[in-house]
């Protein structure tokens, strides 16, 4: 039985893929936009596909910025969101422009992973 398990376990692993990226949210206290977007986003972000291929790590801009995020450029501009991959930077999105524009940029963002079958949207207009 144990030796089902295991090979479950083993084929579970090498069969789905391990997420890498991540989509940072730099955030501070008192920001508005930051509430905006926890009001409008955050408890939704983590069941869509979006959550799933970048989860969403909030990183708060007036603490020591995390040693593994030494890569990347903080930030002062709150609500940021950073879609990092393998330590590198990816894109950046400056501001929370509201629940519809959100998606649609997000989208543009993760279709620049590497490998991504995403296609980016040309922009309207």
């Amino acid at each position: 039985m144990i030796r089902i398990a295991g090979a479950f376990a083993l084929l579970c692993m090498s069969v789905l893929p391990a997420t890498a990226a991540e989509l940072l949210m730099l955030h501070q206290p008192g920001c508005g936009w930051c509430a905006r977007f926890e009001a409008e986003i955050g408890d939704a972000y983590p069941n869509t596909t979006e959550g799933a291929t970048a989860p969403l790590r909030r990183v708060d801009v007036t603490k020591p910025w995390p040693a593994d995020l030494n890569g990347i450029a903080p930030e002062r501009f709150t609500p940021s969101f950073v879609l990092v991959d393998g330590g590198k930077e990816i894109a950046r999105l400056r501001g929370y422009p509201g629940d519809q524009f959100f998606w649609y940029l997000v989208d543009e963002m993760l279709a620049k992973l590497p490998g991504s079958a995403v296609p980016a949207q040309p922009p309207s207009g």
